[in-house]
């Protein structure tokens, strides 16, 4: 026991070594949560509390669950196999598995990835003759996931107008549809689980009593119905609740377009009486300085639960600030940056290049390719979600359950059979009148003796082609393991064919052999070996919001993309209002403070050192953005900044920007107000500054954002709340400082 609780700090002990009750943790980023957490498991176990089988733990990531597991294996030298521990979808699919007649599923339900309820929601538009123009698929799809998550089936939803009405019209259709087909959604994983439990009391019963300790991980990143769901499962009405230890960082949620709700940790403590939160404040990932600049950032957001990092490894450098002319410039600054870096012995794979949209790129890749400098964009296509993988994955689907429609329209044609639109609008249609699936249709128009009456119309011959294949495939793989399943149907398929004959199939041959060796890496680690559990495996990998681990390179990725990760080096480009924060933010309540929390993530990646950029002009969407520099940086102390800024070539050769610091301090100069340097009565004795609010009598209220002098004319940009963007000539612009 010792050993296990060795060189922890004060509060990470006693977060480990909480006696049975629930608890809420504040974890600060690089305050030791992973080791807290895998701790506290193996501590409870190996001080004889309770078994492996007693407990629940929940993390964000298939990756983030594999990681824990081996920690806990390499401290506890036992067999934790009856552990429950795994991602939400993933444990809601093991809940549902193990009792899908009460859950009102088949046994071999399939999951649909993103992707596939897309164009299973397409199809339910088309038989509804629904317009896509009018009603887009990707839109319903929003809406059906949205009340989903809110926990809302069809018939629940409040129906105030006709496009909701419309709307929950589809979620019924669509819902309809998944249980004809027995498919369920990411979604739908969790709302059904929720279901069961809330509606079969024996059910709800049987978990309190077996999960005496429930973990969460992240537990900002917790959306209403899966609070809900953790609520039910821990059995927080009943005498035998379970204790909920959750560790999470309000500072640190990101996720409110995803339905990320912070306040579900303040619900936390008041719903399960905690009575002392354990704040997690001590940093071993960066030095001072970096922690000292997102203590004062983070401190202008309201209604946090309250932390302060500190570190005991030092001051460190201060940030450096770059004021840069244009993206090109900036970029320039950050390539010549990263160059030293390297001459001190920094390696590109601990360097990170970070920015807030994924437009921002372009130029800082074609900057790199031109230094000649490795990098690799961080966020890459996942194996699961490759073309030749899904395509393999659709006939596995259909040797497990034929019924599944979208599986079926994926790969019917595929290899190619001569199967056309009017091949497919034709089984669509006896479909519909028989009221099943396609595969029922093909089978009953196609199948037995009709497979072997000669019609020589090619989709005819085409579809019974591919019913014979998919009946071979079921009998000659009913009895094999695995991964001779995969092997079979790779080659009775004629992907493997397909691929080989192929231009550039090499790659895609590799993958589809890869998806083998998935296979034996499954059933070495799961319980279950089936192909249907294989196929929800790959469902839930594909679902993932994370990606692979970092290649060597530079590493470029969104701020979004970057949470959880760690860098000895950080840039932080394009730190410009309307990009960083996000002019959407404006719109979004609670908005602006999201983006600032998306800026200390950003902040606290960092270990040494901390690199800030703004550029005055930016091409972004084929339009020219001239800039102010982001509020943010006003928010952190001088004293923690070093600035630097380009230099500009003018007629008169190069000389500095006569903007010091912050471009929203700019004073304009009397001297630049008109053609002969004086000003207009109306402007007269009025000092100007970039940043200022001011009214005019057309466009209303609005912020001056920029200023040129052309032609001998001073003119300001200014941002209209209710106008947009207007450049006006500052002499005969009849602007009010507000």
């Amino acid at each position: 026991m010792s050993s296990l609780l060795a060189d922890l700090n004060p509060q990470q002990l006693a977060a480990i070594t909480l006696p049975h009750q629930s608890a809420l943790v504040l974890a600060g980023a690089g305050s030791g949560k992973t080791r807290v957490l895998t701790t506290r498991i193996a501590y409870l176990i190996q001080s004889g509390q309770v078994s492996p089988y007693d407990i629940l733990a929940v993390t964000f990531t298939n990756k983030a669950a594999k990681e824990m597991l081996t920690r806990i294996s390499a401290m506890l030298p036992i067999n934790i196999r009856g552990l429950w521990m795994g991602t939400f979808h993933g444990l809601c699919n093991r809940m549902l598995r193990a009792h899908h007649q009460a859950a009102g599923l088949l046994p071999a339900f399939q999951i649909l990835d993103s992707s596939d309820q897309l164009a299973m929601i397409k199809r339910v538009l088309k038989s509804l003759t629904v317009d896509e123009k009018e009603f887009p698929p990707r839109q319903v799809q929003w809406f059906i996931n949205n009340a989903k998550e809110a926990g809302l089936r069809a018939k629940n939803i409040e129906v105030n107008d006709n496009m909701t009405r419309q709307m929950a019209a589809f979620y019924l259709a669509y819902e309809q549809r998944c249980n004809k087909e027995g498919v369920v959604d990411f979604p739908e994983l969790l709302l059904r689980s929720y279901e069961l439990l809330n509606r079969n009391e024996t059910l709800r019963i049987h978990y309190h009593d077996r999960f005496k300790h429930i973990l969460v991980d992240e537990f900002q990143d917790t959306n209403r119905l899966q609070y809900k769901w953790l609520k039910l499962l821990a059995g927080m009405d009943s005498e035998t609740c379970a204790a909920v230890f959750v560790v999470g960082d309000d500072d640190q949620s990101i996720y409110a377009f995803r339905g990320a709700n912070t306040g579900n940790m303040v619900e936390f403590e008041h719903d399960f009486k905690i009575s002392k939160i354990i704040k997690l404040e001590q940093n071993y990932r960066s030095q001072a300085t970096i922690l000292d600049a997102a203590n004062a950032l983070i401190q202008n957001n309201s209604g946090r639960l309250g932390k302060n990092l500190w570190t005991a490894e030092g001051k460190g450098a201060p940030l450096r600030v770059h004021n840069a002319p244009n993206d090109f410039d900036e970029a320039a600054f950050i390539i010549d940056e990263i160059k030293a870096l390297q001459a001190e012995g920094v390696a590109l794979s601990q360097i990170a290049l970070l920015y807030r949209s994924n437009a921002q790129s372009r130029v800082l890749e074609h900057s790199l390719f031109s230094a000649a400098l490795p990098y690799r964009v961080y966020g890459g296509m996942r194996f699961f979600e490759r073309q030749e993988i899904k395509h393999a994955l659709a006939y596995l689907r259909l040797i497990a359950n034929p019924d599944d429609d979208n599986a079926l329209l994926r790969i019917i044609n595929f290899p190619a059979r001569g199967i056309g639109a009017r091949g497919l609008e034709q089984l669509q249609t006896i479909a519909r009148e028989q009221g099943g699936s396609l595969w029922a249709a093909a089978l009953h128009k196609y199948g037995g003796e009709a497979m072997l009456s000669g019609e020589s119309e090619k989709p005819k011959k085409g579809v019974a082609e591919f019913v014979r294949l998919i009946t071979s495939m079921r009998q000659d793989c009913a009895a094999l393991p695995l991964p001779q399943i995969i092997k079979q149907m790779l080659t009775q398929s004629g992907l493997m064919g397909h691929y080989h004959i192929e231009r550039e199939g090499a790659d895609r041959l590799e993958n589809l052999n890869e998806l083998i060796n998935a296979a034996l890496s499954f059933i070495h680690e799961a319980e279950d070996d089936s192909l249907s559990a294989f196929l929800a495996h790959a469902s839930l990998e594909a679902g993932e919001h994370q990606t692979g681990s970092i290649q060597d390179g530079l590493q470029l990725m969104t701020v979004h993309a970057a949470k959880g990760l760690e860098f000895h080096s950080v840039f932080l480009s394009g730190l410009e209002e309307g990009l960083f924060p996000h002019e959407n933010s404006r719109n979004e309540v609670n908005g602006l403070e999201e983006e600032r929390r998306l800026m200390y993530v950003a902040i606290t990646r960092a270990r040494h050192r901390l690199y800030l950029s703004f550029a005055q002009t930016r091409m972004l969407h084929g339009q020219t953005r001239y800039n102010v520099p982001s509020r943010f940086l006003n928010e952190i102390p001088e004293s923690l900044m070093r600035w630097s800024q380009s230099v500009q070539k003018t007629k008169d050769g190069y000389s500095e920007f006569n903007i010091k610091k912050r471009l929203f301090d700019l004073t304009i100069p009397n001297s630049e107000l008109g053609k002969t340097g004086v000003m207009s009565q109306q402007t007269q004795g009025v000092q100007w500054r970039i940043g200022q609010a001011v009214s005019h009598n057309k466009f209303g209220t609005g912020k001056i954002v920029n200023y040129e002098r052309q032609d001998g004319n001073a003119r300001v940009q200014v941002n209209f709340d209710r106008s947009g963007m207007k450049w006006l000539l500052l002499e005969y612009a009849k602007l009010t400082p507000v």
